[in-house]
C-alpha cells in the first residue's frame, strides 16, 4: 500500500502531507474491504477502548469516513436505562450486533463492566467478576456465530491524557467531550491502570485477542489501526503484501507488555 512500514526509528511526528497520503491509500483498502463483505454476507465486530481522551472518536471517523453508512454503524452508548439495568448484561449491546453485510463499531462496549463501572462503583464486584468470566464465552458464541471480532485497546501515558483533557476543555468545539467520568479519569488513574491489566489477563483468548494500540501519536495510531483491521480481515484485491501495522504501537496483548513499559503503567 504504497508507503514503506514505519518502525519504532520512524521520527516522532508524521508532518501532515505523509500523513494524509497514507490515510487515503488506507481508506481506498477500506472501500474495497467494505465491498468484500457486502458481497460476501460477512459479520464484522470491532470494539474500540481505552483510556479517556485515548483517541477513539478520531480513529473511528477516519476509519468510517469514506464508507457506505447503510452497511456500517457506529455503537456509543449512553447511560442505561431502569430496564436495561435489569436485563442480562450483554442484552443492549446484543441488540447492536451486524446483521450479513455489516461492520459494526463499538465506541465502548460491554467492556465499561470491566473499566468506567467498576471504578466509578456503577456495579458490585460480584457483577465484575460474573462478567470477566462471561465475556470471553459471549465472545466465543460470537465468533462461533460467524462473527469476525477486533478487539483495541488505545493506551496512552498520563501526561498525554492530562494535556488531552485540558486542549478539550479550551476549545469550544469538543467541550461536549467532557464528562464527570473524563474529570476522575487522572484521580483515578491507578484504579483505571489496575483494571485495565485484569481486564486484558482474564478476557484476551486465542479466539478474541486484545490488540494494545499505543496511542500517544493520535496519527500514528489511527494508521496502524486501520493497517491491523486490513491485516487481519480478508478481502478481494488485498495486496499480496499487504503492510503490517508497526509493532511499536499496535500489537497483541501478552503479559509481557506489562511489564516491559509498552503498555502505561
Amino acid at each position: 500500500m504504497g508507503q514503506k512500514q514505519k518502525t519504532a526509528d520512524t521520527p516522532d511526528h508524521l508532518d501532515k502531507h505523509n500523513y494524509e497520503s497514507e490515510l487515503y491509500e488506507l481508506q481506498v483498502e477500506l472501500v474495497k474491504l467494505q465491498k468484500h463483505i457486502i458481497q460476501n454476507n460477512e459479520k464484522i465486530v470491532v470494539l474500540f477502548e481505552g483510556r479517556d481522551a485515548a483517541g477513539k472518536d478520531g480513529t473511528i471517523k477516519r476509519i468510517i469516513e469514506h464508507l457506505s453508512p447503510r452497511e456500517v454503524r457506529v455503537i456509543a452508548l449512553g447511560k442505561p436505562s431502569d430496564r436495561e439495568v435489569t436485563s442480562w448484561y450483554f442484552q443492549r449491546y446484543a441488540r447492536y450486533l451486524p446483521a450479513a453485510q455489516e461492520m459494526t463499531l463499538f465506541n465502548r462496549s460491554w467492556y465499561n463492566r470491566a473499566g468506567v463501572e467498576r471504578v466509578m462503583g456503577f456495579c458490585t464486584k460480584a457483577e465484575t467478576e460474573a462478567f470477566l468470566e462471561d465475556a470471553p464465552i459471549f465472545e466465543s458464541l460470537l465468533i462461533h456465530a460467524g462473527i469476525k471480532l477486533l478487539k483495541y485497546y488505545l493506551d496512552i501515558s498520563k501526561d498525554e491524557q492530562k494535556k488531552r483533557l485540558k486542549d478539550r476543555t479550551q476549545n469550544p468545539l469538543t467541550q461536549w467531550k467532557i464528562s464527570p467520568i473524563d474529570q476522575a479519569a487522572q484521580k483515578e488513574w491507578d484504579d483505571y491502570s489496575e483494571a485495565r491489566n485484569i481486564m486484558l489477563a482474564r478476557t484476551s483468548t486465542p479466539t478474541a485477542p486484545w490488540h494494545i494500540v499505543r496511542a500517544d501519536d493520535k496519527h500514528k495510531a489511527r494508521l496502524n489501526v486501520i493497517r491491523d483491521l486490513l491485516f487481519n480481515l480478508e478481502y478481494k484485491d488485498k495486496p499480496n503484501k499487504a503492510e503490517a501495522p508497526d509493532p511499536a504501537i499496535v500489537f497483541s496483548y501478552t503479559p509481557d507488555a506489562l511489564r516491559d513499559g509498552r503498555i502505561a503503567p
